[in-house]
């Protein structure tokens, strides 16, 4: 199934009519297809940044604005939170007004809601502000794909989507390091006013050069019970998974919000199949490519990310770097993914996705059981290694992934096929933390009193040794305030060991994870609707 697209005269240079990518170049900035990547990656770079560069500030947020430790995780969860649940809607708003729109309200919402939690004095409004830039960043992610794959023709989509991914691989691994440098030399409150002038340029471009797409067949009405079944059945899933590691997996709340988001998917599909516009129609999902794209993403962000949790433990509670130095040792990951998503993109182009998206989680799998191998006192050097060959794993399943889902849907489901394709990564890296965040904790509480006994140290009582674990379980060492040098080091080496078995384990399930996910690559292949994204000259 393929669609045209009409394009809307909306000042000089623009196209009015569907154009190929062997058509004249239109004249002026509107339209330009690597202007447009220019300026939908400066917005994207907002929303890919604050996902991690914001756990930097947390520390220093909870002693300025004297917030518990459950409302600092809340920072954090509200704004993932809102962004999973959101963004299969926000692509549907973008699919029925245009792209171009949604993007620029996602823009401005998104950094109007980071100046407001810079000037925020408590914890309450900090955290509700984070919700609005979770719903604002929804906005702003699918439509971002949805005038990528509207603006380049298919044979530069690939690259287009490759530099795409480079912004996010690079802002999400370079955030820990901003925010290192911010926090320390400026304020916690820099790193959300940053966005602010971000957001000033990216709305500025949006303006001048985006140019609106919308295909003639594309929704003209809502399916307002299928958007409240699906944000019902997403949030109870993310919430579960957020809860988790505090509720425990054997815990009944658990289960009942899990068990509600199984009930809320089952009668949205049957909403689905009745209802004349769907949100998502069914029939995206008989192309077996873009299924299995969204497993793929689903599992590679369940690897990536759910490894990349303990890594972080690993570098400052067991190595003793500071947040900033652990963000520098991180960087081969970075470079490589910088590198190699253009690259992976140009080779997508050539081979098709089956092979370099199979060779991408082939990648990802060594690179986690390398992972598994880090000891206590293991050098930069190897560390380096196994992140590098993470990055370049990653790369062309960022890319790849992407393409499959995006180039598999008609053009007038684009902002949809984000939407799946950002809803699969936050569902994926979610369910990662949450999974291997329980492997790690059951390996720690099964080890600990072992170790803790074998190193000669006095018993704990169960309410200690409760703390003791919870500690391990981040790298930390339960030394108490006054505790004589060579207990401390007996608890340190005990606690670190402890750390070690556990994040090893984990790393392990993420390998394999990661080699079962090459299987799901090879029934990928090249998107059979991107021809209808042909561009607007230029190219």
């Amino acid at each position: 199934m393929t669609s045209q697209t009409t394009l809307d005269k909306t000042g000089p240079g623009d196209g009015g009519s569907p154009s190929s990518s062997d058509q004249a170049p239109a004249s002026g900035l509107r339209g330009h297809p690597w202007l447009t990547l220019l300026t939908v990656a400066v917005g994207v770079m907002m929303v890919a940044l604050d996902g991690t560069i914001v756990a930097i500030a947390n520390p220093a947020i909870q002693a300025d604005l004297k917030a518990s430790f459950a409302d600092v995780q809340w920072i954090t969860n509200g704004y993932f939170l809102a962004l999973a649940v959101a963004l299969i809607t926000a692509g549907k708003l973008g699919d029925r007004f245009g792209h171009r729109q949604t993007f620029l309200i996602g823009v401005v919402g998104f950094a109007a809601a980071s100046g407001a939690i810079g000037l925020s004095s408590s914890i309450a409004a900090v955290v509700s502000f984070r919700v609005l830039q979770g719903l604002f960043g929804a906005l702003l992610m699918p439509a971002a794909l949805g005038l990528l794959r509207a603006t380049f023709p298919a044979e530069k989509l690939n690259m287009a989507i490759g530099i795409w991914g480079m912004v996010i691989g690079a802002s999400t691994a370079g955030g820990p390091i901003l925010g290192g440098v911010l926090v320390e030399h400026v304020n916690w409150q820099s790193v959300f006013f940053i966005n602010v002038p971000v957001g000033v340029l990216a709305l500025a471009l949006g303006v001048l050069i985006l140019l609106d797409h919308r295909a003639e067949n594309a929704p003209r009405s809502f399916d307002l019970l299928g958007i409240a079944l699906l944000s019902a059945a997403m949030f109870c899933l993310v919430w579960a998974l957020i809860k988790a590691p505090t509720w425990g997996w054997g815990d009944g709340l658990t289960w009942t919000f899990i068990a509600a988001s199984v009930v809320g998917f089952v009668l949205f599909a049957f909403w689905e199949t009745k209802v004349k516009e769907p949100l998502i129609p069914l029939g995206l999902f008989r192309s077996v490519a873009l299924s299995a794209g969204v497993v793929l993403m689903v599992l590679m962000a369940f690897a990536f990310l759910g490894g990349l949790f303990f890594v972080t433990f690993y570098l400052q509670n067991v190595h003793g770097m500071s947040p900033i130095d652990a963000g520098l040792h991180l960087l081969p990951l970075t470079g490589m993914m910088i590198v190699g998503s253009p690259l992976a993109g140009a080779l997508i182009t050539k081979l098709g996705p089956r092979i370099p998206l199979a060779g991408g989680m082939a990648s990802v799998a060594i690179a986690m059981f390398g992972m598994s191998t880090l000891e206590t006192d293991t050098g930069s050097g190897v560390m380096s290694l196994w992140f590098a060959l993470l990055g370049l794993g990653l790369a062309p399943v960022m890319v790849g992934a992407t393409e499959v889902i995006v180039g598999n849907a008609p053009m007038e489901l684009s902002g949809v096929a984000g939407g799946l394709q950002q809803a699969a990564m936050q569902i994926g890296g979610s369910l990662g933390t949450a999974v291997l965040g329980a492997v790690m904790a059951s390996k720690v509480d099964g080890d600990l009193p072992g170790n803790w006994k074998d190193a000669g140290l006095p018993a704990l009582p169960p309410a200690q040794l409760d703390q003791a674990s919870e500690a391990v379980q981040v790298g930390v060492a339960p030394v108490t305030k006054g505790t004589p040098a060579e207990i401390a080091a007996k608890i340190t080496d005990v606690a670190h060991d402890t750390f070690i078995s556990g994040m090893s384990l984990a790393s392990l399930a993420a390998a394999g994870v990661a080699a079962f996910a090459v299987l799901v690559a090879l029934l990928t292949k090249r998107g059979e609707n991107a021809e209808a994204g042909a561009g607007v000259g230029h190219v």
